[in-house]
């Protein structure tokens, strides 16, 4: 809230309260001009109390402290300014009566007795002030807090999508690139559908890597040219068994999962294996659920200094995130061959 707002509404508020509180008077006794002044005095003096407590809160930093602490400030401090303010008016009352300014009606009660009333019913009045305006700054913490939390993920999930993008396209970029070169003189119009295939790859990676969901259809599509332009370099080493069932056509995925597995098994298994080998594609649907299966020949060797486990740990984290409940993520070897296994929500 804006300093011109707050003052504002501090204004009205009290303003209401000197409205509320001649008309009760006004409904036991005449209301006359020193009745008014007063009035406009206790009115004055609660805004400068109020706005004083504020000040003086955000000066000490009471919603730092800890909750015994702000409670001692929230409990003892509103009494302290209630008897200056009641102190101030006492004061100004008996110089008014005494100069002849002011005149109250004989049998309106007053002394040290009705000075602790009139403290007591102020400080009840500051004590709920305080009250709501405590919560409203500690609702807008919390608020604030949530923005923070939620720009500090997002951060991290773009972060993480760059990472993400400088690990897949220097990977096989390169050897595209030069593949391409030497089969522009050989094959003009397979060179003209490998670039298509790479257009496509980059243009999904730079794209669809922003977004939480892509259909299952396009994240096959840009596998497929991927594996077509890597098939350029490995040639007869690199052989891909696809096993997609159909009732997977209208699911959506989390974006790249499925080309960091398919880079992982060519990168760290068929470029590591003599001759090659095959890389197995299953992705089938289970009720709610559709699960990715990507095995290729190689060892696992976790935590091995040559590895990509940053690939792997991030792959568990987005699936975790983006996955939905039951999502997880599997890597296991068994007779020369690595297996890698999500499932996730469709």
């Amino acid at each position: 809230m804006t300093t011109r707002r707050r003052l504002a509404v501090q204004a009205l508020l009290w303003s209401g309260y000197m409205a509320v509180s001649l008309a009760m008077v006004a409904s036991f006794q005449p209301v006359n001009g020193s009745l008014v002044f007063v009035m406009l005095c206790v009115g004055a003096g609660l805004f400068a109390a109020s706005e004083g407590l504020r000040a003086l809160a955000l000066w000490q930093r009471w919603l730092d402290r800890s909750p015994r602490s702000l409670l001692f400030c929230l409990v003892f401090m509103p009494p302290v300014f209630a008897f200056g303010l009641q102190l101030a008016l006492y004061g100004v009352n008996r110089a008014g009566l005494w100069l002849g300014l002011l005149e109250f009606p004989p049998n309106m009660p007053h002394g040290w007795a009705v000075l602790a009333s009139y403290t007591v019913n102020t400080t009840i009045l500051l004590w709920l002030w305080m009250a709501v305006w405590v919560g409203l700054q500690m609702l807008d913490r919390w608020r604030l807090g949530e923005i923070a939390k939620w720009q500090a993920e997002a951060a991290a999930r773009e972060l993480e999508l760059q990472v993400l993008r400088a690990q897949i396209n220097p990977h096989f970029l390169f050897n595209a690139l030069n593949n391409l070169r030497a089969l522009v003189n050989e094959d003009p119009a397979r060179a003209r559908e490998m670039l298509s295939r790479l257009s496509n790859t980059l243009r999904h990676t730079l794209q669809h890597s922003a977004k939480e969901r892509v259909p299952l259809a396009d994240e096959l599509a840009v596998v497929r040219d991927y594996i077509a332009l890597e098939q350029l370099h490995h040639e007869e080493r690199l052989r891909v068994d696809w096993r997609v069932d159909p009732a997977t056509a209208d699911a959506c995925v989390p974006p790249m999962l499925l080309q960091l597995l398919v880079e992982n098994a060519i990168k760290h298994g068929i470029a590591r294996t003599p001759g090659g080998g095959v890389v197995d594609i299953a992705i089938r649907r289970h009720g709610a659920t559709v699960s990715v299966v990507v095995a290729n020949p190689g060892r696992w060797a976790p935590g091995a200094s040559e590895g990509t486990g940053l690939g792997l740990v991030n792959l568990r984290e987005r699936l975790v995130r983006a996955g939905g409940a039951g999502a997880g993520c599997q890597v296991t070897e068994a007779n020369g061959r690595v297996t890698v296994a999500m499932d996730l929500a469709a």
